[in-house]
């Protein structure tokens, strides 16, 4: 899965560059395609046994302790039969039901690299919710993990089975990534359903949280006359949706708008913050005891740790495609 950096005006020459690097989903054979998470060559991951579709499987004895505070019994979301309701129409699970991850859980990442490598010893994994089935959340669950549901929610993509849902007339300018395009996010209307039906799928596959990507677009080059009015309406309907359904959901960067959005969301994913001086702007969440989980990738851990563990980040340097590798703080 292609990683998505804040197309700031410091960062569009680099983001033009390395998107070569992660010009597709399913890319294979790169040298770091089999590094395991602790930068060592290993085999492919062992598949563990799959539980029933759709469920979260109970922490087994001996495994981390549950991440956070814990969700209401059952299957993330309520009990709702994903499917049996129009999107947009879930009724709201009781008040506490749904995770909050704290601040300082350790997590992984993975978007790219191949399947999941489920042996990272972590509370929390964040990984593409289309290209990981319920099999892979059950087994995650089985260890004792919390899962982060990642979907693009700002802009299309060529690539995703549910493209054709989004009308032309919803697709601005280019991302600066292969086959993808802003979203106009005025057209509420519109985007509501098909988000809807993505965060259903993440609940339907047993997800706890979601991760939504690109939700910055009103300052960049989309192709729209947005404002950050509008970015902060559309912001606060996919909260809206994940937590109908039971779900957590992160703020990733949109740093100008944290302070707006700081009680819609229960935690944040951050990129960069340290590179670019700005982590003393996330650090509103970890205040309100919301985790912020935060990559650096051009930086060696030496060059940020010592800061953001003091801010109380959960802090990792990443390769830019997001593969199994982490170094954590």
């Amino acid at each position: 899965m292609n990683r998505r950096t804040r197309l700031l005006p410091a960062a569009i020459a680099f983001a033009t560059v390395t998107a070569l690097l992660v010009s597709s989903c399913s890319s294979s054979g790169s040298e770091d395609d089999n590094d395991s998470a602790d930068g060592t060559q290993s085999a492919s991951p062992t598949a563990s046994a799959p539980s029933t579709p759709g469920t979260a499987s109970p922490s087994t004895p001996g495994t981390p302790g549950d991440p956070g505070t814990t969700s209401a019994p059952g299957t993330p979301g309520g009990t709702t039969a994903p499917g049996t309701t129009p999107p947009g129409t879930t009724t709201p699970p009781p008040a506490g039901a749904r995770w909050q991850p704290t601040p300082g859980l350790t997590w992984q990442w993975q978007l790219g690299g191949g399947p999941v490598d489920q042996s990272v010893d972590v509370p929390v994994y964040d990984i593409d919710g289309f290209e990981n089935d319920a099999s892979v959340v059950a087994a995650l669950h089985a260890k004792g993990r919390k899962v982060i549901c990642y979907i693009n929610a700002g802009s299309w993509e060529d690539f995703r089975p549910d493209s054709a849902a989004f009308a032309k007339t919803l697709q601005g300018s280019d991302t600066g990534w292969k086959g993808e395009k802003w979203f106009d996010i005025r057209k509420l209307d519109q985007l509501r359903p098909l988000m809807a039906a993505r965060f259903d799928m993440c609940r339907s596959k047993g997800f706890d949280a979601v991760e939504p990507d690109t939700i910055e677009a009103y300052n960049q080059n989309s192709g729209f006359p947005l404002t950050p009015d509008d970015q902060i309406k559309y912001n606060r309907m996919l909260a809206q949706l994940a937590h109908e359904r039971g779900l957590a959901i992160g703020l990733k960067n949109d740093l100008d708008q944290i302070p707006a959005l700081l009680p819609d969301f229960d935690f944040a994913v951050n990129e960069e913050c340290s590179q670019f001086d700005e982590c003393d702007r996330v650090a509103p969440f970890v205040k309100a005891g919301k985790a912020v989980f935060h990559v650096e990738y051009k930086l060696d851990t030496d060059q940020f740790c010592a800061r953001t563990k003091a801010l109380g980040f959960s802090s990792m340097q990443k390769k830019l495609d997001l593969n199994a590798w982490r170094k954590p703080c």
